[in-house]
């Protein structure tokens, strides 16, 4: 599909699993619906995916599901960064033989990268896969924005950053400022800072998947100029599930798979090891949030048990 300037809400998909740990289709692509029928302008499989967890052949199968679901309505962004150049160009033709429309690229951190090696890393992928590139801009491998600038000038592909090194509101206002003319912004870190990166210059946002009416709902109101409501969704809304996900290293995943559980879209939270439990406690704060902010979340469960009577039944 014609991905022309990508901009507003893409949601980077979990990967649900069921209780052997095995890829779940059918809640897959009901998670896919659930986010198309929110309004959302495009989706992405990636970290937040678990994607680093998935076997080769899994990634392959779990681009395809995507695609087909997907069916052209949004551009799909696929994950490919890796920490060896030959293995995201493989990673980066695998996802165009598949169906991606874009690309996200990590820079290498396992081991150290300077300027030079980081430009050959994203040229090599450029030149080998004609697809938009997002750079992404993470705290394991940040990328400044004059390398950011560099890498879009010398690489074709290379169109596009998502932002979430800290401090990321700061670096949305640098990266817009010195590198907004050749590389169009997106923001990231879950769409914690989605309204002030907007006031910066970023054009989108990346964050998780279980809210995606309310991630659309902000964008629309910030582009009618309804700043004060934007702000009202966001902290009625987002700030909660963020404050509450944050507690724990590890709990991202598993808090956001039970969100999603709670509102009828999978099947199972199960999260693939090693991932960190959530305690007792934790647990119990979640239910009784998620039981003030989606009190419906049981009927639509029961709705879909008569949608997809095979796939809830136990």
């Amino acid at each position: 599909m014609s991905t022309s300037t990508m901009q507003g809400v893409y949601p980077i998909l979990v990967t649900p699993f069921n209780e052997q740990s095995q890829i779940d289709e059918e809640s897959l692509r009901r998670l896919i619906d659930f986010n198309l029928d929110a309004g959302v302008h495009g989706l992405g499989v990636a970290l937040g995916s678990e994607v680093y967890k998935l076997t080769e052949a899994e990634r392959a199968w779990m681009t395809r599901v995507v695609v087909d679901q997907v069916a052209g309505r949004v551009p799909v962004v696929i994950n490919t960064g890796a920490n060896g150049t030959d293995l995201a160009v493989h990673y980066s033709r695998m996802a165009r033989e598949n169906g991606a429309d874009a690309l996200m690229v990590l820079p290498p951190s396992f081991f150290p990268a300077g300027p030079d090696e980081i430009t050959a890393y994203y040229r090599a992928i450029s030149d080998a896969v004609p697809l938009p590139i997002f750079i992404q801009d993470v705290a394991a491998s940040p990328i400044s924005a004059g390398l950011a600038r560099r890498l879009a000038e010398e690489c074709e592909w290379v169109q596009y950053i998502k932002v979430e090194s800290f401090p990321v509101v700061e670096k949305v206002a640098a990266m817009s400022a010195e590198a907004g003319d050749v590389l169009t912004v997106f923001g990231g870190a879950g769409g914690g800072y989605f309204i002030e990166e907007m006031r910066r210059g970023s054009v989108g946002t990346m964050p998780f998947c279980t809210q995606p009416e309310a991630f659309v709902d902000i964008w629309n109101r910030v582009q009618a100029g309804d700043e004060a409501g934007a702000w009202e969704t966001f902290n009625r809304l987002l700030v909660p599930i963020a404050r509450l996900s944050a507690q724990g290293a590890g709990l991202f995943h598993g808090v956001h798979k039970e969100i999603l559980v709670h509102r009828g879209v999978i099947r199972t939270a199960v999260v693939r090891a090693p991932a960190a439990s959530i305690n007792p406690l934790t647990r119990e704060e979640l239910g009784t949030l998620l039981e003030e902010l989606y009190p419906n979340g049981e009927q639509q469960v029961k709705a879909n048990a008569r949608i997809w009577p095979h796939c809830w039944s136990n």
